[in-house]
């Protein structure tokens, strides 16, 4: 069996740029960088920033471009896909590299994007029948009250 998954969390380098195929179908690429935090041989703490391309089709190609704006965190999941063209100008072949986004979450506010938009992954608290906060209970609660 042969895996290809990626999960990504980062943050927009982007706004993500939307377009229609021939198909009639939305098409939409952002970038999105990560970082990753280690010490050198020196024992020096040092920071690596790795910038990736990504592409969604379809109906979270329309989410994404109306409430995913630059700078903002996402986390993606998808899988790699590399494709080529030959370059007129230069006549060389060419690559690229990019995660095609199969599902998405808004990061760091709550899974709420911009303009209070759900995450592609989670129903909003409002459409599961709940709400906004949560409400805990003040007494403790008794094992012995589970019904599992």
């Amino acid at each position: 069996m042969y895996l290809n998954k990626v999960f990504l969390y980062g943050n927009l380098t982007r706004d993500p740029e939307v377009r229609s195929l021939p198909s009639g179908g939305s098409v939409a690429s952002f970038g999105i960088a990560t970082n990753r935090t280690y010490k050198d041989k020196m024992g020096a703490k040092q920071e690596q920033t790795e910038f990736h391309n990504v592409v969604v089709f379809g109906k979270l190609a329309e989410i994404i471009a109306q409430y995913a704006k630059k700078g903002r965190p996402l986390f993606v999941e998808g899988r790699l896909q590399t494709r080529s063209w030959d370059d007129k100008e230069s006549g060389k072949k060419q690559y690229r590299t990019e995660i095609v986004m199969d599902n998405f979450q808004f990061g760091a506010d709550g899974g709420r994007g911009a303009g209070g938009a759900p995450s592609a992954s989670a129903p909003a608290p409002e459409a599961a029948g709940g709400s906004e906060d949560i409400k805990y209970p003040d007494e403790e609660i008794n094992l012995d009250d589970i019904p599992f």
